[in-house]
């Protein structure tokens, strides 16, 4: 999944390899009592403190906020317009946080659902 959607934004199938071989190829050990226990792969993604998560966020929602845009251009989805001055909002990132903002009709809901 991961190797598709990379593939999609742009990347190369190198640099998509490298990102595979940081998640897929880890094994730890543990210090217990001033001794390394016996090493083990973990079964749930990338570990505590990794560097890498957090470029794999941004990629991520670098994808969505492309489907987000083209959407709209589309006018699959209609954008929640503000105040008096008409501006349109439909997606805000914050850290780890999206919102997504669109008119309360049939056509936005059944669009956002298939995003």
């Amino acid at each position: 999944m991961l190797g598709v959607h990379l593939e999609r934004v742009g990347f190369c199938e190198k640099w998509i390899q490298w990102n595979r071989c940081c998640l897929e190829s880890v094994s730890v050990s543990v210090l217990v009592n001033g001794g390394l226990t016996k090493e083990f792969s973990p079964m749930r993604g990338l570990c505590q403190g990794d560097l890498l998560p957090p470029f794999l966020f941004l990629i991520a929602t670098e994808g969505l906020t492309g489907v987000s845009r083209m959407v709209v251009e589309k006018n699959l989805i209609d954008s929640l317009e503000i105040e008096n001055k008409k501006v349109k909002v439909n997606l805000l990132q914050y850290t780890n946080d999206t919102l997504f903002f669109w008119e309360s009709n049939t056509k936005s809901f059944l669009t956002s659902r298939r995003i």
